[in-house]
């Protein structure tokens, strides 16, 4: 079977559970956003969530995405940066649990947090500290990482670090690995634009991204902007909320639904709907099976707080794939 590779933050997430949205304007934070923050900020977000219902959790967009491929089954490794602390403990176990290789560098400085904002509508908000997650490096990089691996996935928030993006896709094209990216943010992709659409057109096979990323990418709406992703990668994904997901291979569109569920968080839903369909995609699957996984793993992941599936589901995903 196919050995996919992950690469990204390596975070923790503490999920707040919001009672009104109040609490972004006060904290000068877009709703649906994610903004990086410093360790001052994190700490008074975390000093005026805290009477707020949360939870713990390991997090980061590539990281979730590689936990859902290793509960279905897939031979997974992450590559990432921790502090020596107990969130960084608290990360590494977690992957570990998962049967998930640990490729972890360890930092002298603190643990990068996620601070998420849970709104009652499910829309989530984040103020991230990265801390040592950023500190991961091109020199930190390994090619004996990469070889063996057939995919790499790798988060958008990375090119953030514009030449630890470009080391990165590197070294797996010269390790034969075909690579997957998430855009991960419209903003960040606002932000480096330019640089994020080269990269993409040099070394990018598979390009996920949610409609305002497209719109953001393409300045165009979310079926021309398929169309233009598709023109640039061998296969483009647009999602589109409740309206589903496109996928676009070789001029042939797909169109696959969404699988009706409550919304309690959106938190990980893409990541994991990517899982879903990199399960399908490494193993041979069509477009429209491989997109169907990714909207039934999304939609489990949603209709519970925070970016992990549960036992029982993972159970009825796997009887029903």
């Amino acid at each position: 079977m196919a050995k996919v590779l992950g690469i990204g933050n390596a975070l923790v997430d503490a999920l707040n559970k919001l009672k009104s949205d109040d609490l972004l304007k006060e904290l000068g934070l877009p709703k649906g956003s994610m903004q990086l923050v410093d360790a001052e900020t994190s700490a008074n977000i975390q000093k005026k969530s805290e009477d707020l219902e949360k939870e713990m959790a390991s997090g980061g967009s590539a990281a979730n995405t590689i936990h859902g491929l290793a509960n279905l089954g897939v031979e997974t490794a992450f590559i990432g940066t921790v502090g020596n602390d107990d969130i960084g403990n608290f990360f590494i176990n977690d992957l570990k649990k998962s049967g998930i290789k640990p490729l972890l560098n360890i930092s002298s400085t603190p643990s990068g947090l996620a601070n998420a904002m849970v709104s009652p509508d499910g829309e989530r908000t984040f103020g991230t500290f990265l801390g040592a997650a950023i500190e991961l490096s091109t020199k930190d990089l390994k090619p004996e990482q990469f070889a063996g691996n057939d995919l790499l996935h790798v988060e958008g928030y990375l090119v953030l670090n514009h030449d630890l993006l470009e080391g990165i896709l590197k070294i797996a094209k010269d390790n034969g690995l075909e690579i997957s990216l998430d855009l991960a943010s419209y903003n960040v992709v606002e932000d480096n634009l330019e640089f994020l659409k080269k990269m993409v057109e040099q070394y990018v096979d598979i390009v996920f991204a949610n409609e305002e990323e497209a719109k953001a990418f393409t300045g165009l709406e979310p079926e021309d902007a398929l169309n233009e992703l598709a023109k640039v990668t061998k296969v483009a994904v647009v999602k589109v909320g409740s309206k589903g997901s496109m996928i676009k291979t070789n001029n042939e569109t797909t169109y696959v639904d969404v699988e009706p569920t409550e919304v309690v968080d959106t938190t990980g839903a893409g990541d994991l709907y990517a899982a879903g369909f990199l399960y399908g995609y490494v193993n041979n699957m069509s477009d429209d099976k491989s997109g169907k996984i990714g909207a039934m793993l999304a939609s489990k992941v949603i209709a519970d707080y925070g970016a992990k599936i549960n036992e029982a589901d993972w159970a009825e995903i796997k009887s029903k794939i």
